[in-house]
Parts: structure tokens; C-alpha cells; sequence
């Protein structure tokens, strides 16, 4: 295909996340401390991930839902020795931080400071990046479980990527941002533009608040199943989830949809003329056209060719979402 849309450099980078290492300049995702006592429990309650059984030094991805289960935001949540840090989509932070005001009542101890402008985050992706990680001084997390992170220069420096690739999340105060910076790009790592991160989280499927993370879709549908604990106790939306597994009866899932030409975002996607679903994320690659959908289950999955608006495609897996309990 054409790759006249994508210019060398984009290509470099993408090829360097998949077989090398890049660095993203996340810093304009929201960050949000929470502290008080009853950090935890509060946490617990409020998302489908179990924070109850975390210590300092781990983390987890949670998802926030209202209380019938449709999807607020995937949260990426790390546990400090006196606080939680949660890093949340952009566009996010202020109608998060209203939300979990709401259910801070009188006698909890809680309170959540939005410390995005004083922060900073920095996504290593690929294959390359345990080396960069031991040589800035954070070898201690390698091979750790995702989420688990270490604390180097005063910045948090977790394993996990932000996309199903391989690499680490790094978050500093805001003043030393460019020093880690600099010291990645001298240390031979590729800068990945924000563009080039968006074909990235289209081709893997991890899903964007806005487009697949809505109140159309609970994250059983989403396909973050690895951030629902189904054994812990009561928290907002438990009830629906639970009920949704139990009776498998998710309707919907998101999957990977490749294209043989260019669509449109909010595309009806249909077999034999049937509507069977909607496309919520597209991009032009250098391989081709690919785009993200909700498919309804009984259409079927892996293989399906189906229609994208005028355009034909067929359904491919995605590897951020799984479609069953992990």
C-alpha cells in the first residue's frame, strides 16, 4: 500500500517499538494522588481491581464504572508507601476527580490531590527496554508482575508500557522531565510521536477514553477482563459484572478489524447486510488500514469478513483485550 500518509520517520519508530525501544511523552495524562488511611479500601470499592491484597512497591490496572457497569476510564494505579497514584486518560482527570469525590463521605479518610502539573510520564516501548531500565538504575523491576514498580531520582519507574508491548512507565516530578529525557535519547532510544503511539494502541487494541471507553460498554465487553477481580467483595457496578459472567452474557466485543481500504470512525459494521456492530478507532499504517469495532457475539469473531461502512474487512485479534477470564 501507499504509506504517502506516513512520513519515514513514523515508519522508524514503529518498526523500533516493535524490535528496539522508543519513548512516549505521556505527560499529558491526568495523575491523581489519593491518600488518607482509607486510601485502599476507597479504591477497592470504587473499581473493579482488588486493591485490598496490594502493598507499596505494586500496582495494578483497574477500571472505573458507574454503578450499571458502563465504562468510565482504565486507570493505570500504582501503591506508594503514603499514597496511591492513579495515571487516567486525557480529557479525564477533572471528571475523575469529581467522581470519586462523590463517594468520599464523612468520616473517610481520603483525599485526592490532582498532581498532574507537577508530574510527568514517559512510556518505554519494546523489546530493548530491560537494558535502558537497568542502565538508568531500575533493574530491580525486571521480570516483575505488571504494575510493580521502584522508586529511582524521586521518579516512580513501573513495569508495564501502557500497550501490550513490552516496556516500562516512568514518572518523575515535572522539573526533571527533560533530564530523563535526554538521558533516553542519549542512551540510543527512539522518540515516538503522539501520532505514532495512536497507530500503536489502534493495532494492539488498547482501548481510548471517548471511543471505546464509554457508556455504551462495560469493560466485560471491553475486554479488560485481567482488571476485574470476581472475588473480591461488593464495589460500584459489582453487581452487573458479576451477573454478565455468571450467565455469559456479554453481547458485544471489541476486536481488531483489518481494512482494505480507509473507513470512518462511528461506521456501521454489518454481515449480510445486517448491523452487527460499530467501528470506534481507525488509522492508516504502514502495512495497511486497520480499525477498532464493538462486534456482537453471536456474529462471530477471528476470520469474520464483514463490511465497514463501503469498505470490506475481517476481524482480527488484538492483544491488550482478552475475551474470557484470564
Amino acid at each position: 500500500m501507499s504509506t504517502s500518509a506516513i512520513d519515514h520517520k513514523e515508519a522508524a519508530a514503529i518498526q523500533a517499538a516493535k524490535e528496539g525501544v522508543v519513548v512516549c511523552d505521556r505527560s499529558f495524562w491526568g495523575r491523581i494522588r489519593v491518600s488518607g488511611d482509607d486510601r485502599l479500601r476507597f479504591l477497592h470499592n470504587q473499581s473493579t481491581n482488588d486493591f485490598q491484597s496490594l502493598k507499596p512497591g505494586q500496582g495494578c490496572d483497574t477500571v472505573l464504572v458507574t454503578s450499571t457497569a458502563r465504562t468510565i476510564d482504565l486507570v493505570s494505579s500504582y501503591i506508594l508507601d503514603d499514597a496511591v497514584l492513579l495515571l487516567v486518560s486525557p480529557h479525564r482527570r477533572e471528571l475523575i476527580m469529581q467522581w470519586l469525590d462523590r463517594y468520599i463521605f464523612f468520616a473517610d479518610q481520603v483525599e485526592l490531590t490532582d498532581i498532574t502539573d507537577e508530574t510527568a510520564t514517559l512510556s518505554l516501548i519494546g523489546p530493548e527496554s530491560d537494558g535502558i531500565i537497568e542502565k538508568l538504575g531500575a533493574g530491580s523491576v525486571i521480570g516483575e508482575r505488571h504494575g510493580n514498580h521502584t522508586l529511582v531520582d524521586g521518579a516512580i519507574v513501573a513495569v508495564g508500557s501502557g500497550l501490550a508491548s513490552p516496556g516500562y512507565t516512568i514518572i518523575p516530578p515535572a522539573g526533571d522531565k527533560e533530564k530523563w529525557w535526554s538521558q533516553l535519547l542519549e542512551l540510543g532510544v527512539v522518540e515516538l510521536s503522539d501520532r505514532s503511539w495512536e497507530m500503536l494502541r489502534i493495532l494492539q487494541g488498547r482501548p481510548a477514553a471517548d471511543l471505546e471507553l464509554t457508556d455504551d460498554y462495560n469493560p466485560l465487553e471491553v475486554g479488560l477482563w485481567q482488571t476485574v477481580s470476581f472475588n473480591k467483595g461488593c464495589y460500584i457496578g459489582q453487581e452487573t459484572i458479576a451477573r454478565l459472567n455468571t450467565y455469559k452474557g456479554v453481547k458485544q466485543y471489541l476486536w481488531g478489524i483489518r481494512l482494505n481500504a480507509p473507513a470512518e470512525i462511528g461506521n456501521m459494521i454489518t454481515l449480510a447486510e445486517e448491523k452487527i456492530g460499530k467501528l470506534t478507532s481507525y488509522t492508516e499504517t504502514p502495512d495497511g488500514y486497520f480499525g477498532l469495532g464493538y462486534i456482537r457475539s453471536k456474529a462471530g469473531g477471528i476470520g469474520l469478513k464483514v463490511q465497514v461502512g463501503t469498505t470490506e474487512g475481517e476481524i482480527v485479534a488484538i492483544p491488550f483485550v482478552s475475551h474470557e477470564y484470564p
